[in-house]
């Protein structure tokens, strides 16, 4: 029947070629394909995007301003479309105030719990909260820490206002911070600081937000004056613009522990009602499986139906593997593969059938045994009554699927195409990239030669239960273990006792602006736009700047503009003037080579590697990208869309060709092919080959059977982990049947 499909037609959006076909419905379809073939251009941006562009079309006008905008995909038409829910690895927001418990609901029927049978009984569900006045700790407003500046690290006493005295970062002469100081006319802006009365700096660093009286004209009456101290937590360490700030702050900030709530969060008061003797911060403290426990010891009638649904909430997070967080674990601390597994457990219990689930990458950063849990709950999803889509690379997670797609055959321009579609079987009897890499077996690395180790002793870092390990300097080594066994808080250990020095590549962000790209990362923007201004007759080369004269006039430069609401995600849409090429027309009217500066901001790596051949200073740059498996990304694309393993690859990018470093890099393949994995895997051999040290935190199979030594972490998370299951080379780990990492790749080595 056709209602048992949903027909796309004609989808042409990026970079695919007219794309027509048929995902059967009520079934888990898998995606597939090299990186930047075009399965997110199929999948999220036109498939999702235009059941969330239909549902939000239902709603009445005035609801439709509320809600974020999704531009008609470029798709002939799509039939038999239900409604999507997307599950996308982006990590939650920056709130400081924002838990596991809160986002997940937990903690709002903990506090009905608490007001309901807590004994002393000390007032309604809003009293427990800690962002509300009644419930939060005066001292530190419910944070659980305080910041404590140091004047001494934002002042230079041996000058005047005048001269630059306050040294933070942004309240230099002439900004707009500094003029809230020198145009009050409280302080006499030529006299050294050193000269200051008592007074006089106290009104400086800490006074409280006040109207000034006999202020000077350049004072504006309706601006209130603050001390340093207070608005620099106010408008930077609690705002957003702390994260473009972050070395400054590590630099003048100590944060510590409230002295007053003990990082507890809320007044003595609400502390003192008690549920077996357990505060309602005592179980923010716990991890999922204790707080399963402490709600099996609640005998009580009152609060039947309270604890059924938190045992609910609870039982399917540990169902996804999530027992080991604790219910007060800050939202901004967990990884994209967390986030992600949280949110489909929002969805285990719901009764919504017929419903189109669309998950990326739910595999990311799981070992083989924690995707077995993955594959739980996608059945369940499915066998409810619904359709599950999956954009997908793990070989571990791929036979999951009752359909699967390939797009390919390349990427960029290369790709859009389908080159297959049928059962994960006729998959894997096919002559397609992806088929000839799942039959494939795992091969050994047997070319060990150790001459040197660096030896970690009794160590405790967190869940760690005094481990010993043995790193072998100038090889490969890989930390594997399920997810919260300790691989982290090892390679924290690790960190401290290298004498050697270090690079750390890790998966935060690199880009805390949609303006910053690939180009501007390479440091390569100046270099094009010096070749378009020669090319031109030397025009200005700020013509070619989406920050300076060339800029777009209505999104200002950052080809999108972006709506900040207050309870929900920005609202982003392509800027309707320069349909998101960030320039204006006359930048646009100049062109390097037949191509004008968005054209080529456009072009892939690959193809900005040949287009640029001969000009050293960008060529090299991009060769180096391409050895890190990034060809397939646009010299544009803003940073701020990569995935942690990208970020990562775009860091080791800068850092190749050195001699004798150590390299620590956190499951450096997330979001790859097996294809790209191939190509990451000779580049970390030839690393070595050229004497440096590698230790790499990976669950990937192929990259963990190629290293030169192997440390297992388990057996479980949490508390129940932090211990070395096995330490060696990795093909003697498939004879231990302690190591977990071991039995899987015997699975596949077999």
């Amino acid at each position: 029947m056709t209602n048992d499909f949903i027909h796309i037609n004609d989808a042409h959006q990026n970079n695919l070629q007219n794309v027509s076909l048929k995902i059967p419905k009520h079934l888990i379809t898998v995606f597939t394909g090299l990186s930047g073939s075009g399965k997110s251009s199929l999948v999220f941006d036109t498939l999702a995007a235009n059941s969330r562009r239909e549902l939000n079309e239902t709603f009445p006008s005035f609801t439709q301003q509320y809600l974020p905008k999704y531009g008609a995909p470029h798709v002939g038409k799509i039939d038999n479309l239900p409604v999507a829910i997307v599950i996308q690895q982006k990590k939650v927001g920056k709130n400081p105030r924002s838990t596991l418990s809160t986002y997940t609901g937990i903690y709002s029927l903990l506090r009905l719990l608490f007001s309901r049978v807590g004994n002393p009984w000390v007032g309604y569900s809003d009293a427990f909260s800690f962002n509300l006045p009644q419930g939060m700790c005066d001292k530190c407003q419910g944070l659980g820490y305080v910041d404590e500046i140091n004047p001494d690290k934002i002042l230079d006493y041996n000058k005047s206002l005048n001269e630059g005295a306050i040294t933070f970062v942004s309240f230099g002469p002439d900004t707009w911070r500094w003029k809230r100081y020198a145009y009050t006319g409280l302080f006499d802006n030529d006299k050294p600081l050193r000269d200051y009365s008592e007074d006089e700096l106290n009104m400086l660093l800490y006074a409280p937000q006040q109207k000034l009286k006999g202020a000077p004209k350049q004072w504006k009456n309706s601006i209130l004056y603050e001390g340093l101290i207070p608005r620099i937590k106010r408008s930077i360490l609690e705002s957003r613009e702390g994260q473009h700030h972050k070395k400054a702050i590590a630099d003048t900030v100590t944060r510590k522990v409230c002295p007053k709530c003990h990082g507890k969060k809320l007044n003595n008061d609400i502390l003192k009602c008690k549920i077996n003797n357990c505060s309602i911060a005592d179980v923010l403290q716990m991890n999922l499986t204790q707080v399963l426990d402490f709600l099996g010891r609640v005998r009580t009638s009152l609060a039947t139906e309270v604890i059924r649904e938190l045992k609910d909430k609870l039982q399917a997070l540990i169902d996804l593997g999530l027992n080991y967080l604790t219910l007060d674990r800050s939202t901004d601390s967990l990884s994209g593969g967390e986030v992600q597994r949280i949110k489909i457990a929002k969805f285990m219990n719901s009764s919504l059938v017929d419903m189109l689930y669309i998950l990326d990458e739910p595999s990311v950063g799981l070992h083989p045994q924690d995707i077995e849990l993955i594959k739980k709950a996608l059945l369940k999803l499915r066998d409810s009554g619904n359709t599950v889509v999956i954009v997908e690379h793990n070989p571990e997670l791929i036979p999951v699927a009752d359909y699967v797609f390939e797009i390919g055959p390349g990427a960029g321009k290369n790709g859009g195409q389908v080159t297959f579609s049928g059962t994960y079987n006729d998959l894997l009897h096919s002559d397609t990239i992806t088929g000839n890499m799942l039959s494939k077996k795992l091969t050994f690395n047997d070319t060990h030669k150790f001459d040197k180790y660096l030896s970690l002793k009794n160590v405790k870092t967190h869940n760690l239960h005094s481990v010993n390990v043995d790193i072998p300097m100038h090889a490969e080594t890989v930390i594997s273990g399920v997810a919260g066994s300790g691989k982290s808080s090892l390679v924290s250990a690790i960190k401290e006792h290298l004498e050697e020095k270090y690079i750390d590549l890790s998966q935060d962000a690199v880009g805390v602006n949609i303006r910053a790209t690939s180009a501007t990362y390479l440091n390569i923007l100046d270099s094009i736009r010096k070749l378009f201004s020669n090319a031109n007759g030397k025009v200005s080369r700020s013509l070619f700047s989406y920050n300076g004269k060339g800029k777009c006039p209505m999104c200002k430069g950052k080809g999108v503009n972006i709506t900040n609401m207050a309870f929900m995600d920005p609202v982003i849409q392509v800027c309707e003037k320069c349909n998101g090429k960030r320039y204006n027309d006359e930048a646009l009217s100049y062109s390097y080579n037949g191509k004008n500066i968005s054209e080529v901001l456009d072009m892939s790596i690959t193809d900005a590697y040949n287009f640029f051949d001969g000009i050293d200073e960008i060529h090299n740059k991009l060769s180096n990208m391409i050895k890190v498996g990034l060809g397939y990304l646009s010299l544009g694309q803003s940073l701020d869309t990569l995935s942690g393993g990208e970020v990562q690859r775009l860091k080791l990018a800068n850092q190749l060709d050195k001699e004798g470093t150590v390299y620590i890099l956190d499951e450096p393949t997330a979001g790859l092919h097996m294809q790209d994995v191939k190509t990451i895997e000779k580049l970390f051999t030839n690393l070595v080959h050229a004497g440096n040290t590698l230790i790499i935190v990976e669950h990937n199979l192929e990259i963990i059977s190629k290293a030169d030594w192997m440390i297992d972490v388990g057996p479980e998370a949490g508390s129940n982990g932090g211990h070395i299951l096995y330490q060696g080379v990795p093909k003697n780990s498939i004879l231990d049947e302690q190591s977990i990492t071991g039995r899987y790749l015997k699975r596949y080595s077999d």
